[in-house]
């Protein structure tokens, strides 16, 4: 049964519809999920639906419970005359460039349908797709059953890329919020700097710790150098070691005080089996 407060608003085959009475037979619903994420990839579903029946349920992703858009994946999946998700890299962002990566993403996805569009409907007001043959709609993933489909297709493939790095990334919650700022990433990238699947080129990475990764200066930058850990020039060897390592400290004790990385003291009479002092008269609370 839906939510109450999904039963307002469902996507239609309206568009498609008159898209296949044009004479249109291939008709692909296209959307993108992992833009804004600060972490793994920028991933474009594409969804070919069929002319005689439908499934239900189906709304924008985002108004999707993860359990919900889970839940629905197998069943559209099934539905689907053809469907495919594409894939740019976190890599792929950082050499190309969100909206390059994009495209790429977009590309890989139609490629991979098996069949040749004869009409592309796109979510948004920016054609990503190309070839003459797309037609934009705005919140088209609410109004538009097939970039619907494809937009659940996208979003699950990605979460589930997302839940399989987390374990090989500790800490940073990448099975929670999939990559997306919050405030236990946050903490997490100030305490441990950037992992390998973080996309290094972005802004929020300024002013980050980088321990095991060499930050790349984008081409044309006007920032002085040596303005943010992570870049040469500017300072001595010395200079810039000392202002990193204070960057280091600084956010590890944030992440300490966040409660994602035991206190060095702590870890130091647990590794020995001493017995850590009780402190005086105080009661300590349950962390909450």
């Amino acid at each position: 049964m839906l939510r109450q407060a999904l039963k307002r608003s469902s996507p239609s085959l309206d568009y498609e519809r008159a898209l296949w009475a044009a004479g249109h037979d291939v008709v692909v619903g296209v959307d993108e999920v992992g833009r804004g994420a600060w972490a793994g990839p920028l991933s474009v579903g594409a969804a070919v639906l069929p002319k005689g029946k439908r499934v239900y349920k189906i709304r924008d992703s985002k108004l999707l419970t993860e359990a919900e858009r889970e839940a629905l994946f197998d069943r559209i999946a099934g539905w689907c005359t053809a469907w495919a998700v594409g894939h740019a890299s976190q890599v792929e962002c950082d050499a190309l460039g969100m909206a390059d990566a994009q495209r790429l993403a977009a590309r890989r996805a139609i490629d991979g349908l098996g069949v040749v569009p004869t009409q592309v409907l796109v979510d948004g007001n920016w054609d990503f797709v190309g070839g003459g043959h797309t037609q934009r709609l705005v919140r088209g993933d609410a109004r538009c059953l097939s970039i619907a489909a494809a937009s659940i297709l996208a979003k699950v493939t990605r979460d589930r890329i997302m839940r399989a790095e987390a374990p090989h990334f500790p800490g940073y919650d990448f099975d929670l919020n999939k990559g997306y700022p919050c405030p236990r990433h946050k903490v997490a990238l100030l305490g441990m700097g950037p992992t390998s699947i973080h996309r290094r080129k972005w802004v929020f990475m300024d002013h980050l710790p980088w321990t095991a990764f060499h930050r790349p200066v984008p081409e044309g930058d006007d920032r002085s150098p040596g303005s943010g850990p992570g870049y040469d020039g500017g300072m001595t060897d010395d200079a810039r070691s000392d202002e990193v390592q204070e960057h280091i400290d600084e956010a590890r004790r944030d992440a300490v005080d966040a409660g994602i990385l035991e206190d060095p003291q702590e870890q130091k009479f647990h590794e020995s089996g001493e017995i850590e002092p009780e402190a005086d008269d105080q009661t300590i609370a349950p962390p909450g």
